[in-house]
């Protein structure tokens, strides 16, 4: 009983690691900084990494009881990562906690206004959110590239929204990625 306990865990645990990996990846193209000019610096990454996450959380989500324990366990993984990342960087104790719950509550907004403007297909409020927090501009005019990320972010949620449960939780999770400007 502890023993098939223990390995039902185990692979949870491995299948979070491997969305999360999926998420990074992502996170990380160098597609995003080349094409989109999304700043490489390290607000810059946070940014595509809560965009990336928030994707798969928003899909994850809407999949029932076991998609929102997969996403609430995906964003523990994803935080976990962040904190020890910051721990990496001499971040002491203090310093830590003030910034993750600043991190936490940004994901939190960022990723309701990015879901509130894919679920109302409302392409300019996912451009003007995506110009607010990636390229941190405040202007009523989107940011140059702000409008094509929007693009992609709308392809990503739609091809998230194609997937179904067993997608995540069998192992099978791929991060879609655009390819020839097809998904």
């Amino acid at each position: 009983m502890f023993l098939a306990r223990w390995r039902a865990r185990r692979a949870n645990r491995i299948l979070i690691e491997q969305i999360h990996g999926e998420i990074v990846t992502a996170a990380r193209a160098p597609r995003l900084y080349a094409e989109w000019a999304v700043p490489d610096t390290l607000d810059g990454r946070f940014e595509m990494l809560v965009l990336h996450a928030g994707l798969a959380t928003r899909r994850l989500g809407q999949l029932g009881d076991a998609g929102g324990e997969i996403a609430q366990e995906l964003v523990d993984c994803v935080f976990t990562h962040l904190e020890d990342a910051l721990r990496e960087m001499a971040v002491g104790d203090a310093g830590v906690v003030k910034r993750m719950k600043a991190m936490i509550e940004s994901f939190s907004g960022r990723s309701a206004a990015y879901a509130k403007a894919l679920d109302a297909a409302d392409a300019e409020e996912l451009a003007a959110a995506l110009a607010r927090n990636v390229y941190a501009a405040s202007t009523a005019e989107p940011a140059p590239h702000a409008r094509e990320l929007a693009a992609y972010v709308r392809d990503v949620a739609a091809a998230f929204d194609r997937r179904e449960i067993s997608d995540f939780s069998q192992g099978r999770f791929r991060y879609p990625e655009r390819l020839g400007g097809a998904l």
